[in-house]
């Protein structure tokens, strides 16, 4: 199949290399000229393991295309998939800006161009017009509305969910959990079946659904998973009111086949470009139709009270007076095997410290450049995460990044000013952080003085 996606981003590059992998002949497109110069050359805009080698072959291979000729990228392909930014404003609400531009976009060049190679288009075989980005329920419609305003020509929608987990997305498109189609005519349901049917070789399904719902789909499942996540902090925030440990406590509690151990591990709460986003949505489409969505708003208030919640515990121990000290970051990226800082619970935590007047040095394994965009040289960046130790007063590990699992501690505690770790991932058992020190603070547990002083501090 010849295949345009539209956006160059997280969800276009990677949905448009995996299926050229396939065979498909893909065309992406993007109107940042100097992306697609850098996509050109092999160099990738993001960093995701794997995806870069996998671009480079199906490029070398013919199957992979960049280019910003968007209109001639429309009337080549049997199916364009929109795949541009939703941002949400202050309240929830997505800014379908992009996704509406697309759309008359691809309207005026199905009613001026010709079909594939100059011939005429196929209009006995409609092109499919899918919605990946992710959008309020609804959308599809207003898409609709605006191509047709601009041709007469048949067309297809359909709605397509992504569910790419960033750092593992190149396997989660090889091996979906399910493949989610939303469509307005039956043809483009099994022609969207065949497309995605070399994915699901090993028996997992493929759902055809009505638009609205496919649309519905892509919330409901995100914000499943960002509220088990604000429930095991708000759970973890009372362990640490009453003395009780969150990991004893999860560990029962997951032991309840109908609960489950996913996404219920405490931490500074979710980030990214996705959670946070698809909450707000929530809460919006909740407003605009007259049906609040009240846990939804709890989740996303409890998890940005999460990484407020550690700041307290940090202003706490240096008696709220953090000018001049020096503090080490370990982890700068939401979550490991990613450089997205986009609603990272690190770019909080720095703000902070950088507005009461302490310094900092950061080490992260990919996300250095990412942390220059936004911090420029307000903060020192490290080489390596010992090297971001040397005069520190304190650590804080915001990342559970795997290096950071087993480190050398004594090392850590000679390079260190003070012997002071902040973890906001639970990395260490605080037995250990004790015998080997330190004065440890985690999430939902108490917090140690190095056993060499004494009893445990609460």
């Amino acid at each position: 199949m010849h295949l345009t996606m539209v956006g160059t981003g997280y969800v276009g590059l990677v949905t448009g290399t995996c299926l050229a992998n396939v065979g498909n002949h893909v065309t992406c497109v993007d109107v940042d000229q100097k992306k697609i110069d850098r996509l050109n050359k092999g160099e990738i805009p993001i960093y995701e393991p794997g995806l870069e080698e996998m671009v480079h072959r199906n490029a070398a291979h013919d199957r992979l295309h960049f280019t910003t000729e968007r209109a001639k990228s429309y009337q080549e392909a049997d199916m364009i998939f929109i795949c541009v930014g939703t941002p949400s404003d202050e309240n929830g609400k997505a800014d379908l800006t992009a996704v509406m531009k697309v759309a008359e976009e691809i309207g005026q060049a199905l009613e001026d161009g010709e079909g594939p190679f100059g011939g005429a288009i196929d209009e006995a075989k409609p092109k499919i017009i899918i919605v990946k980005s992710t959008v309020p329920v609804g959308t599809n419609q207003r898409v609709r509305a605006a191509i047709a305003e601009r041709t007469n020509k048949p067309f297809y929608m359909g709605s397509n969910p992504e569910f790419l987990k960033e750092g593992a997305a190149i396997n989660d498109f090889n091996k979906p959990d399910r493949v989610v189609i939303g469509v307005d005519h039956p043809d483009a349901g099994e022609r969207l079946r065949e497309l995605y049917e070399p994915f699901v070789r090993q028996g997992n399904p493929i759902y055809v659904l009505d638009v609205p719902s496919a649309e519905m789909v892509k919330y409901a499942s995100n914000c499943m998973l960002a509220t088990k996540i604000s429930f095991i902090n708000e759970i973890a925030s009372l362990c640490e009111a009453l003395g009780a440990d969150i990991e004893q406590v999860r560990q029962g509690m997951c032991s309840d086949k109908r609960i489950g151990n996913q996404f219920l591990y405490p931490g500074l709460g979710f980030g990214g470009s996705c959670f946070p986003k698809d909450v707000l949505a929530g809460v919006s489409m909740g407003q605009m139709c007259n049906s609040p969505a009240e846990l939804l708003r709890a989740v996303h208030e409890v998890n940005q009270r999460q990484r407020y919640r550690f700041i307290a515990r940090i202003d706490k121990c240096f008696d709220g007076d953090l000018a001049g000290k020096k503090f080490a970051i370990w982890g700068l990226a939401f979550k490991p095997s990613t450089d997205d800082m986009r609603q990272a619970p690190s770019v909080t935590i720095i703000d902070h410290l950088l507005s009461n007047r302490a310094t900092v040095t950061a080490y992260d394994p990919v996300a250095h450049e990412s942390a220059e965009h936004i911090f420029r040289d307000r903060i020192t960046y490290a080489a390596d995460a010992m090297a971001a130790l040397d005069g520190a007063d304190a650590l804080i590990i915001c990342t559970e990044w795997d290096e950071f699992r087993t480190p050398e501690f004594a090392e850590m505690r000679q390079r260190m000013n003070r012997p002071v770790i902040f973890d906001g991932r639970n990395l260490y058992r605080p037995k250990t952080m004790a015998e080997q020190g330190f004065a440890y603070h985690s999430v939902g547990r108490r917090s140690v003085a190095p056993a060499t002083t004494g009893a445990a501090q609460a």
